[in-house]
């Protein structure tokens, strides 16, 4: 990027914003409960350079919604917090070399945030940037949508795409078993990872999967890592093609995950400051797992997949044209799950999606067997 700044390239820079056209001071459009507003609608050959956007609340409840070249379903639809990094509703400041975030209200829910993203979105005939607010409030929002347009297509340009998924709670097989100790260390191999383990992506198509955020609601309370993470390039074979070692060494960092955010790695939100919540993102921008038919990205949850808290996650991967992505879960089933004022989960079952269920077989029976007897 650095060394590009000194070549001149043709091209048109141009910006989609909220600014207020009567020329006073009222730079924000109000989208009403239920409504889809369309803040940007760009012909092509182009794209998108940058993306900013601030508002004081609703970062569940409003979905992002891009479509690129007039695709029948849109190849990015995500709550607006998690696409920037920002899970849970939570805001806090981080940079990173995609997403950043500014606000003076750190691990807060529903405050004001100026959000950025630096994904270069390349696209041949139109970009649709919407916004849906599903919340039944007035939504404000204040926003930028720049881009170029271009006289060609860029040669062996990939379109953006961005998924969410949740599960609330995670179906592990032992949530009272804790982390790293004899109990929790079950064989996890074959076609019982393949089955169990957390989808952060899986999807058929060519392209290449750049990273991810993945959120964590830790309602056992003590350490949710261990979880390896397990990578299948075009089918399924054991082992994986990308095999990790546990959940911290995945988000590049160990010893669990500290409260600090770097360029290509780090966490956006840390449980620490917000009893219990925690948002991390990888980026895989040197080393980019490239497929040419199929992908599917996963981690355990716990070693082994025994845990069953909160988990939440946005993939980012580019492919060769417009795919269409997994709708988000309902908003009332993709909110946050609140404390109440003495420190205690508020568990509502109407509201859960949850994953499906880890079917214990015998060798973890007999470890829950285990860990119940030494705890009774």
């Amino acid at each position: 990027m650095i060394n590009e700044l000194a070549t001149l390239k043709p091209g048109k820079s141009g910006r989609c914003t909220s600014w207020d056209t009567a020329g006073r001071n009222s730079d924000w459009w109000v989208i009403k409960p239920g409504e889809t507003r369309v803040l940007a609608d760009i012909r092509g050959p182009g794209a998108i350079t940058h993306i900013w956007m601030t508002q004081g609340n609703h970062y569940r409840e409003c979905l992002l919604k891009i479509t690129w070249d007039n695709a029948r379903r849109p190849s990015i639809l995500v709550p607006l917090g998690d696409f920037f990094c920002l899970g849970h509703g939570i805001v806090n400041s981080f940079q990173s070399l995609l997403f950043t975030a500014s606000t003076a209200r750190n691990n807060q829910f529903n405050q004001g945030c100026a959000l950025n993203c630096y994904a270069p979105m390349p696209f041949a005939e139109r970009a649709l940037v919407e916004l849906i607010n599903q919340s039944d409030q007035n939504h404000s929002q204040y926003f930028y949508v720049d881009y170029e347009t271009y006289d060609q297509p860029r040669p062996d340009a990939a379109y953006f795409h961005a998924e969410f998924r949740r599960t609330n709670p995670f179906g592990g097989w032992g949530h009272e078993v804790r982390v790293n100790t004899p109990e929790a260390n079950i064989v996890n191999t074959g076609k019982l990872a393949w089955d169990n383990n957390y989808v952060i992506l899986d999807k058929k198509g060519r392209g290449h999967y750049i990273g991810c955020n993945l959120s964590v609601t830790n309602f056992q309370g003590t350490w949710w890592g261990e979880g390896d993470d397990m990578i299948w390039v075009d089918g399924y074979k054991w082992p994986p093609d990308l095999h990790g070692t546990g959940s911290e060494d995945y988000l590049n960092q160990a010893w669990g995950m500290q409260p600090n955010a770097f360029l290509r790695n780090g966490s956006s939100i840390h449980e620490d400051n917000t009893r219990g919540y925690q948002t991390s993102y990888v980026l895989h921008l040197e080393n980019p797992v490239r497929f040419q038919k199929e992908i599917k990205v996963t981690i355990e949850h716990g070693h082994g997949n025994h845990l069953a808290n909160e988990m939440s996650s946005v993939a980012y991967w580019y492919a060769d044209k417009p795919t269409a992505v997994l709708a988000p879960p309902p908003v009332a089933k993709r909110l946050p799950v609140m404390r109440d004022s003495l420190g205690r989960w508020l568990y509502d079952k109407k509201n859960q999606c949850p994953g499906k269920p880890v079917k214990p077989n015998a060798e973890m029976k007999r470890m829950k067997a285990d860990w119940a007897k030494k705890h009774r």
